[in-house]
C-alpha cells in the first residue's frame, strides 16, 4: 500500500470505466484538460448490448470514436411494434423505417464488451492528457475549490472537477448529498442472445407487447442472430431462467410468435429488477452527475446510454460555451449550475415517455391502452406524425427538428 499522503492533481477524474466513463474521459482529454479515468478494467463478461440511436452515432463520429463502434454493431433500419396484449383496445402493427428521415439507420446495437473494448481503444489517441488508474475509489470528498478521490490503495486525486459515472451507488453523489427520487416496478428484464438461422432479421428490431411488458428481439452480430429482452413478472424470469436452453428456446419461439423460425439460446441468460431513478440535481459541489449515478430507466425504447451521451455532450457544451474560464476550471459553479439547467428537460421527458409507456401496458384501465393504441394507429396513418416520433426517439426535445431530414407527406 502506498503512502497515505501521495496526493496527485488532475484537472478532471472521471469516477467509473464504463462506457459512459470512457467517452467522458476521452472528450475532456480533447478539451486538452489533464483528465484520469478511474476503475477497473472491464471484465468483458457482460451479456448485455446497447443500442446507439440518432445523436448518439454523431456524438461518437465528432469524438472519433463511432467507426470502431460501428464495425461491431448491427445497423437498426426498422423499429416494428407490436400489440401481443390480447386485450380489446388493440394497437395496430406498425413500423418505422429510417430511411422516411433521411437516415441509413437509427443507430446500431453493440455487443457492451465489444463496445467498452472499441472505446478502449479510443483512449490511444488522448495519451498526452488521459491516465487510468484501474482500481476502485474507497472515497470521495467535495470542498469549494477541489474534489479528492481516495483510492484504494491510499493514493488521493485532486482534481477542479468530479465526473460521477460511478453508477446507482455513485460514490461522488453520494459526498454531493444528492438524493435520488426512486421508484420500481412490478417487472423483471430477462436478457439473453439467440440464434435464428433459418430466418435473418433484416436489420430489424421487433418490440412486442405484452400485458407484462415488452418482448424484444434486435439485430445482434449477424444476420440471423439477436439480442432479447423479455420484461414479465419476476415470477416468471425466475422460471424462464430455471429452463433448459432447448426448453427455453421453444417457449422463446413461441412468445415470438415464430416470426424467425427456430432459435438457440447463445449466451446464459440474466435477470435484472426493474426500477427507475433520477437525481434531484445533477450537480454538486465540483461534481457533476451523469449516466446512472443521474438516471436509471428499465430497458424500453433504448434510452439509457443515449441520454447518457447527452449528459456528457452537454457537459462539454457547458465547457465550451464557457470558453477559457471553461478550460481553465472546468467544475466552477456557473459552468456546473448550466449543465445542471441543460439537463432537466432531456431527463424529466425521457423518464415520463418511459414510465407511461410501460405503465400503458400493465395497466388494466382502459385511458392508458387507448392512449397507446391511439397513438400507433396515429402513426400509421399520419406520415408527419410517425416522423414526428421518430425524430422524438432519437434525441433531446430541444434538438428533435435537426434529426434527419424532411419527406413529403
Amino acid at each position: 500500500m502506498q503512502d497515505q499522503n501521495v496526493v496527485k492533481k488532475i484537472d478532471v477524474a472521471v469516477v467509473g470505466s464504463g462506457p459512459a466513463g470512457h467517452v467522458a474521459a476521452i472528450q475532456m482529454a480533447k478539451f486538452g484538460l489533464s483528465t484520469v479515468l478511474i476503475g477497473p478494467a472491464h471484465s468483458g463478461t457482460d451479456g448485455r448490448t446497447t443500442a446507439l440511436l440518432g445523436s448518439s452515432v454523431s456524438y461518437l463520429e465528432r469524438l472519433g470514436l463511432w467507426q470502431a463502434v460501428k464495425a461491431e454493431g448491427q445497423a437498426l433500419r426498422v423499429m416494428r411494434l407490436i400489440d401481443d396484449t390480447g386485450r380489446l383496445l388493440r394497437a395496430p402493427t406498425t413500423e418505422f423505417d429510417s430511411s422516411e428521415i433521411s437516415l441509413e439507420a437509427f443507430g446500431y446495437n453493440i455487443d457492451n464488451n465489444k463496445l467498452v473494448a472499441a472505446l478502449h481503444a479510443g483512449l490511444d489517441g488522448t495519451q498526452d492528457n488521459l491516465i487510468e488508474d484501474q482500481q476502485f475509489a474507497s472515497s470521495v470528498s467535495l470542498d469549494e475549490d477541489k474534489a479528492s478521490i481516495t483510492m484504494q490503495d491510499g493514493t488521493i486525486w485532486q482534481a477542479k472537477l468530479a465526473i460521477a459515472a460511478d453508477g446507482r451507488q455513485s460514490l461522488v453523489k453520494a459526498a454531493a448529498n444528492i438524493e435520488m427520487r426512486k421508484w420500481s416496478y412490478p417487472q423483471a428484464a430477462f436478457v439473453l442472445n439467440l440464434r435464428h438461422g433459418s430466418t435473418p432479421h433484416n436489420n430489424t428490431s421487433t418490440e412486442f407487447h405484452t400485458k407484462t411488458g415488452p418482448f424484444t428481439l434486435v439485430p445482434y452480430q449477424d444476420a440471423y442472430t439477436s439480442s432479447l429482452v423479455c420484461v414479465v413478472t419476476p415470477e416468471t424470469a425466475a422460471e424462464l431462467k430455471a429452463m433448459s436452453h432447448e426448453t427455453l428456446a421453444l417457449e422463446l419461439e413461441r412468445r415470438a410468435h415464430s416470426i424467425y423460425g427456430a432459435f438457440e439460446i447463445l449466451t446464459e441468460p440474466q435477470v435484472f429488477p426493474l426500477a427507475g431513478m433520477v437525481a434531484k440535481g445533477f450537480c454538486g459541489p465540483r461534481a457533476a452527475l451523469i449516466a446512472e449515478s443521474a438516471h436509471v430507466f428499465p430497458p424500453i425504447g433504448a434510452q439509457g446510454l443515449n441520454l447518457s451521451l447527452r449528459d456528457i455532450e452537454a457537459l462539454a457544451d457547458a465547457i465550451e460555451d464557457q470558453g477559457t474560464t471553461g478550460l481553465q476550471d472546468p467544475g466552477n459553479d456557473k459552468l456546473l449550475a448550466a449543465y445542471d439547467r441543460s439537463r432537466r428537460a432531456d431527463i424529466w421527458s425521457r423518464t415520463a415517455g418511459v414510465h407511461m409507456l410501460n405503465m400503458s401496458l400493465l395497466s388494466a384501465l382502459p385511458f392508458g391502452q387507448g392512449a397507446r393504441t391511439a397513438g400507433l394507429a396515429l402513426a400509421n396513418m399520419v406520415p408527419s406524425f410517425r416522423r414526428f416520433m421518430m425524430k422524438a426517439g432519437l434525441d433531446a426535445p430541444s434538438r428533435i427538428g435537426s434529426v434527419g431530414g424532411p419527406a413529403n407527406d
